[in-house]
């Protein structure tokens, strides 16, 4: 396996550009997941560390070795898209050996890389099936086997589990990660769902518009986010997002929402009357005796917690209780949370304020 190292990447369509001076580094073994919503650029990095869009400037190296101007079949990388990309009238084992062919390896070689891939992967029994005579889980590993048969230095992922239903796509993360977890395999994975990215990533790249938003293992993304934007996006259910002005009480910050306070954690250069914005992570907002009014508009029990959506002003928030309680439509609660859970940002700049 091997680095691949982004240096300064940019990608322009005509006058349009999509991709702005980009950086990242995906160290050996390292499973780094692209996540931002669509439209913002990822896949079309993907697609140019694979060398399948052209690069406008910058510089793409895998195993130390620059590849710009290489063509795919020539930077030793494995792709699997979203939409499988099976050959319809090739068998699971015809599909899995049609790469090993072409590069003109001996019959038994051949036999023992897919019997290998195949058992890893529970494709033995299927290995003379057709792909339309597969499940959607099924060729979506058949779609893996033939990439794992080529033992390339990177695994590139295009939003492999989008086409699948929510109950096979938790399957298929787990089965991905315990993958990569065998193969000790550099893997660059894009997708627009923050759960995958959450469950999956050893290091995620935000990215919005074509730029990166912030760099971080899930857990620092979604304890420190560096601005609202990453705030919104990780987490979920989303964290809660509040419009407040700072105040003071006694030698204290507080910020003012709504008619309630919040009292404020530490933060950078705070001043009477700014404009700030609070984010509140769901589970760290809950009913209390203080804090901010709100009315409950639903109640959604899911078993081992209780999601309540509020109104609060003019402004929905949602709160996750734990504990099991009863709370009807149009009842008046009051919404706390201790000011070490909360997250300040510059309602101007979007950026975060804590001390950290």
């Amino acid at each position: 396996m091997a680095e691949v190292s982004i240096a300064n990447v940019r990608k322009v369509y005509g006058s349009t550009e999509v991709i702005h001076d980009l950086s990242v580094k995906v160290n050996d073994g390292e499973f780094v997941v692209l996540v931002g919503p669509s439209g913002c650029g990822k896949s079309t990095l993907l697609r140019m560390v694979a060398g399948l869009e052209s690069i406008t400037a910058g510089e793409i190296s895998i195993g130390g070795k620059i590849v710009n101007n290489l063509p795919p079949s020539e930077r030793d990388i494995a792709m699997v898209f979203q939409n499988y990309a099976l050959y319809p009238h090739k068998t699971v084992e015809a599909n899995m050996a049609f790469s090993l062919k072409m590069r003109k390896l001996e019959k038994n070689v051949i036999k023992d890389k897919i019997s290998t891939a195949a058992e890893v992967l529970g494709l033995t029994p299927y290995l003379k099936r057709y792909p339309r005579a597969l499940s959607g889980g099924q060729r979506q590993r058949v779609a893996m086997g033939r990439a794992i048969v080529r033992d390339p230095q990177v695994f590139l992922f295009d939003e492999p589990l989008s086409n699948l239903d929510a109950k096979l796509r938790v399957q298929m993360r787990a089965e991905i990660r315990e993958l990569h977890q065998r193969l000790k395999s550099t893997t660059l994975y894009v997708t627009h769902d923050q759960i995958e990215a959450m469950t999956m990533a050893d290091k995620i790249v935000v990215m919005q518009n074509g730029f990166i938003e912030q760099i971080g293992s899930p857990l620092e993304l979604y304890d420190r986010p560096n601005n609202i934007f990453v705030a919104g996006f990780i987490g979920s259910p989303a964290m809660n997002l509040l419009q407040g002005t700072v105040k003071k009480s006694g030698k204290n910050f507080v910020a003012e929402i709504y008619g309630g306070q919040f009292s404020l954690p530490k933060a950078k250069n705070l001043t009477v009357g700014q404009d700030i914005i609070l984010g509140i992570r769901p589970e760290q907002l809950i009913p209390g005796k203080k804090g901010i009014a709100a009315t409950v508009s639903v109640v959604e029990p899911t078993g081992s917690e209780t999601h309540l959506i509020v109104r609060s002003g003019e402004q929905e928030l949602i709160s996750v209780v734990r504990e099991r309680s009863n709370f009807s439509i149009g009842e008046q609660i009051n919404l706390f949370a201790d000011k070490n859970f909360l997250h300040v940002f510059d309602a101007k700049s979007s950026k975060r304020l804590n001390d950290d």
